[in-house]
């Protein structure tokens, strides 16, 4: 059967990363619903889709080919946000990961700036690296979301280009159009410096939150 990608809780200072379930709802609507400002290139759920989009999420982790996150917020206990593993890669054996990606992120306007991203993505590539022992994790997004592509590659994650008509565009106004993908990726080579730079940061976000 090969690799299936069952992500475990994974616990921090700022954020606790569980695995998504309809208990997640409720939290997630509100969150949605805060500035939407940030989400020109991201297809984030308003509050009436949320339970549908938690549906859609838990059928594709049916498939073993995607791991769905609620972001919980540490300081109020609330879920902030989503995330995700997915597209597990197995190239020299059927149930030894290779690589995977971290996607289907998104966070409500009042956790964006508190550290809780940069938490989650340490978490995220920890276990990875670390429990799974993959060589690669990577991370894409919209190649015209700024936005997103700093906030990639203030995680570590290296740029390695641009992919055309990659992916469906998730930009409102966009339904049945591709969009190019910039790609970014962290390395097994790499991850022991990123990780020293990522925990150096995120202690700053918990110092300043004390």
């Amino acid at each position: 059967m090969g690799f299936q990608l069952e992500g475990p809780v994974l616990e921090g200072e700022l954020v606790r990363l569980e695995p998504l379930d309809h208990r997640h709802t409720a939290d997630l609507a509100v969150a949605a619903e805060e500035n939407r400002g940030t989400y020109a290139f991201t297809w984030v759920p308003r509050a009436g889709e949320v339970r549908d989009y938690v549906d859609a999420q838990l059928a594709r982790a049916a498939t073993g080919r995607l791991a769905p996150y609620a972001q919980v917020s540490r300081a109020s206990g609330r879920a902030v946000g989503a995330t995700s593993y997915w597209e597990p890669r197995c190239w020299r054996s059927e149930d030894q990961l290779d690589a995977v990606e971290v996607g289907f992120t998104w966070l409500g306007a009042s956790a964006q700036g508190t550290g809780v991203n940069a938490e989650a993505k340490l978490l995220l590539f920890r276990h990875a690296f670390e429990g799974w022992g993959v060589s690669r994790v990577d991370l894409k997004t919209d190649a015209r979301n700024d936005r997103s592509r700093a906030a990639i590659e203030s995680v570590g994650a290296r740029f390695e280009g641009v992919l055309r008509n990659w992916s469906r565009s998730w930009a409102p106004g966009e339904d049945g159009r591709l969009r190019d993908s910039a790609i970014f990726a962290i390395t097994a080579e790499e991850w022991p410096e990123r990780r020293e730079r990522l925990e150096e940061r995120v202690a700053g976000f918990v110092a300043r939150r004390g």
